[in-house]
This record gives structure tokens, sequence and C-alpha cells, in this order.
């Protein structure tokens, strides 16, 4: 249920950029938002603690999101006033899908037993943006000891899976399977 009302958060922030002509810096800043959020895990808690009342939460935003655009700091009051605040890393997320869908970007996140050189990623982008038709994909690399060697890749729900456990999964099937 609150992916679905933070996906309707989301809907409404981008045809509100799209009017005004600002996606990329509400992209940019939502960006910014998501990762404050993410590093301090205080945020969230303290935004919707009932102790703490509307007014002083509102003040708070205004004070420590200054640099932020006023349909921001809006939208982070409303979502305060809602008792909403703890959507704000979902409605990010579904915003910056959106974002990446018009511009033709995808995000992809890359498994591998160590972190990828800059050839090796932008070779990967090059690949995967073809593959997918896309303008471009960006590739959020994590580092994954089980993987053993080669690289597991998932973009949205498709996942492909070029690593070496994989491939003696699929020999030790095929051995099975010919018994």
């Amino acid at each position: 249920m609150s992916e679905v009302v933070a996906n309707r958060y989301a809907e409404a922030l981008f045809q509100l950029g799209d009017e005004k002509g600002i996606l990329e810096q509400l992209a940019s800043e939502f960006h910014v938002l998501k990762s404050i959020f993410d590093e301090n895990e205080q945020l969230a808690p303290f935004l919707e603690h009932p102790r703490v009342n509307n007014d002083r939460k509102k003040a708070f935003i205004d004070e420590v999101f200054q640099g932020f655009s006023n349909d921001v700091i809006n939208t982070m009051k409303l979502l305060i006033t809602r008792d909403r605040i703890g959507l704000v890393p979902s409605i990010t997320d579904h915003f910056t899908r959106m974002v990446n869908d018009v511009k033709g970007i995808a995000e992809a996140k890359v498994y591998s037993v160590r972190e990828l050189s800059d050839d090796e990623r932008k070779q990967l982008e090059e690949t995967f943006a073809k593959r997918f038709n896309k303008q471009a994909v960006k590739i959020q690399t994590i580092v994954d000891p089980s993987v053993l060697g080669g690289i597991k890749l998932q973009i949205g729900n498709t996942i492909y899976d070029g690593t070496i456990s994989a491939k003696l999964r699929r020999i030790e099937r095929n051995v099975v399977t010919a018994d």
C-alpha cells in the first residue's frame, strides 16, 4: 500500500517538474535527499515521532534543507502533515525511475568478486545500453565474494548471470538430466 502512495506522490512531483521544466533540478535534489535519509538513520524517526509537533518538524525542514527548491520543501512538509515522511526514500526512487525512463536511462546493479575498473564499467554500460535500446545505463557495482568469478547484472527484473557459480549450476543440471 505504501508503495502505491509513494508512487502517487512521485507522479505528482514528476508532472509538476515537467510543467515547470525543472525535472533535472528535482532529480538532483531528490538524489541528495535520499542520500541524506539513508546516511542519517535518526532523521526519519525524528520526523515521524508523535511527541514532536508538526510545526517544529516543519521549522526543522526549513532550516536544514535551505538550499532545496520550494517544491521539495513543500512536499516534505505535506508528508509531515500527513504522517508519511517515511515514504521519502520510496518517492525518490519512483521519481528517479520516471525521470530516467523519459531520458532513456536504465539503472543496473552489477555483482562481482571485485570492484570493476573504469574501462570495464564503461564497456558494460555501452553493451547493455545497446541491448536494452537505452541512451545510457548507470551501473552500481556491488562486491559479492560469493560470485567466485564473472559478473551478475540486474536491470529492473531482468538478471544476466555470467558468474562461474551459475555456469557450474547449469553444468550440474545438464549432467543430472543427462542420466
